[in-house]
């Protein structure tokens, strides 16, 4: 209020009490109105009772001219009753300050939880969704797959996993950029979720998708719907004015609940995707339990391979090379064998491809190289007309930089002349188009080893080309000398191609060596066309460096 009103309210308030205090019959309600509308006016501190008692005991009755000898006592109980209505209603008004101030808190309180758990709700329609595709994601994927496990009567229950790999999807991001690849994904996962029908489509990241197929009756289930999966992601696309046509590969896995786990699941899964890219992508794979226990076992030869080398697991055998001229003995292959503590002797068909894929064929080939040349060693030791040892090479030790130098020092550290050592090499590996594995067999070459290319015939079978590489000795394949098993009257292909190449390894200056003979009618047609040597069981099958020694003696 300004001051003009309060003035007035007081003014109002003062003419009523005045009345009262002279009233008939008298009465103190009028005072405990008064203190109650003071209140309500806000005039409610302790000073402003204390001020207002003090003033109307002192002037009301002065100013009123009232000489009753009762009026002291009527104004003392008016006072009495102006501060009780006062006090009430302060209180009154405290307790109602109160009360709201609670009720607010309640309120805030309720909307604080009401938006905490819309939060919490939204946090999970983004925890549980991937926010790109709309998609469940990997977490929400996780849940449906252990809840399949979870339910009842598992011995009888069957369950289908789709795992779905774009394909070259690397390509797009890269030409066209993210965000297109982005719309790709987008529409995909909209493919996906029409061709997948009811079953649970879910992104798992990146370009990987998975499609749960729940209480299947049998294998048919699932690849009926991995076939409607490729056939929604091969349609064609426009993506931001880009036609693009996207293909896909999948691995599934179908089985009984019962017996395995949902982690077992999304293993074998993904094992059978990586079948499906192997194969030629844009397909799909079943998972395969004999094929997998072979990968397995694959896998645990992998990892025993570098202790194996520790423990000097490996060993030797060696082939005899002989003239078909005369029979002599020009040269033995090294051919590396594992004795295994369990499995006995590994030939290297079990183990050779392993050590290249992890890298271990390096140290591996190392420790076959330097032990063909002391084994050489020793032989020339024995007698001058001892063989020369052919030791061969994998594609990545060729393409080692230091391979000059240690089959250098090998040669050093056994004294063994260099023509005495024959390096043997596919074909396939000599006719890429990198220059290194070219540069490093000419500088081999220059320090006076022996280049073979083996099994010639199975590869590119360039023979022009081999005018220009340092190479002294052609492997020719025995898939050509197996059909010298017939008579020639019967068919005489395999022996019209083995003259021919014989014929052009001679114009180049390049001896010929026939490998896998096994009888003595492929060595006599052999001979006849001219083949300079062979190799096979004809002549001596693979043993260990004492065979040798003997045969020397």
């Amino acid at each position: 209020m300004t001051h003009a009103q309060l003035e007035e309210f007081l003014a109002g308030l003062t003419v009523r009490l005045a009345t009262a205090l002279r009233a008939e019959p008298f009465g103190v309600r009028v005072g405990h109105q008064i203190g109650a509308e003071l209140v309500a006016a806000h005039i409610a501190s302790a000073e402003a009772l204390g001020r207002t008692v003090e003033v109307l005991d002192l002037r009301l009755p002065r100013d009123l001219d009232i000489g009753d000898p009762d009026t002291p006592d009527r104004m003392a109980r008016l006072l009495g009753g102006i501060a009780t209505g006062y006090t009430r209603a302060l209180r009154d008004r405290t307790l109602d300050e109160q009360e709201t101030i609670r009720r607010a808190a309640l309120v805030a309180r309720e909307q604080a939880e009401i938006a905490l758990r819309e939060s919490e709700a939204r946090y999970r329609h983004r925890a549980a969704h991937d926010p790109l595709t709309d998609l469940p994601n990997r977490s929400l994927f996780t849940q449906r797959l252990d809840a399949v496990f979870a339910a009842d009567d598992p011995a009888h229950r069957r369950l289908g996993v789709c795992f779905v790999d774009l394909d070259g999807f690397k390509v797009v991001n890269d030409t066209l950029g993210h965000h297109i690849g982005d719309l790709l994904l987008v529409s995909v996962a909209e493919r996906l979720r029409r061709g997948a029908g009811e079953h649970l489509v879910a992104r798992l990241g990146g370009d990987e998708f998975v499609i749960l197929v729940a209480d299947t009756t049998c294998t048919d289930d699932v690849l009926k719907v991995a076939d409607a999966a490729l056939a929604a992601i091969n349609e064609p696309a426009i993506i931001d004015g880009h036609e693009l046509t996207v293909t896909a590969s999948i691995g599934i896995v179908e089985r009984l609940v019962a017996g395995t786990t949902p982690s077992d699941v999304m293993r074998a899964a993904d094992v059978t995707l990586h079948w499906a890219k192997s194969a030629g992508k844009g397909r799909w794979a079943l998972f395969d339990p004999v094929r997998n226990e072979q990968l397995l076992a694959r896998y645990a030869l992998s990892a025993a391979m570098p202790a194996a080398l520790d423990r000097g697991e490996f060993f030797l055998d060696y082939q005899p090379l002989v003239s078909l001229a005369g029979g002599a003995l020009l040269g033995v292959e090294a051919l590396v064998r594992w004795r295994h503590p369990t499995l006995g002797v590994l030939g290297p068909d079990r183990f050779i491809s392993l050590a290249e894929d992890s890298g271990l064929i390096i140290r591996l080939g190392s420790w076959v190289l330097a032990e063909a040349c002391r084994e050489a060693r020793r032989w020339l030791d024995r007698s001058p007309n001892a063989p020369f040892v052919s030791v061969n090479l994998a594609v990545r030790q060729v393409n080692d930089s230091g391979l000059v130098q240690y089959v250098n020092e090998v040669l050093a550290d056994t004294r063994l002349p260099a023509a005495r050592l024959q390096l043997e090499i596919t074909e396939s590996t000599l006719m890429s188009t990198a220059d290194g594995p070219v540069r490093t067999l000419r500088e081999l070459a220059d320090l006076g080893v022996r280049i073979a290319i083996d099994d010639f015939g199975t590869g590119y079978s360039n023979l022009s080309y081999l005018r220009s590489l340092p190479v002294q000795e052609l492997k020719l394949a025995g898939k050509f000398v197996e059909g010298l098993r017939t008579p020639a009257s019967t068919n005489g292909t395999d022996e019209s191609i083995l003259l021919t190449l014989v014929n052009l390894a001679h114009t180049l200056r390049l001896t010929v060596t026939a490998e896998g003979v096994e009888t003595a009618g492929q060595a006599e047609r052999l001979r006849a066309i001219g083949c300079d040597a062979a190799q096979g069981w004809h002549f001596g099958r693979p043993g260990p460096a004492t065979g040798i020694t003997d045969r020397l003696g």
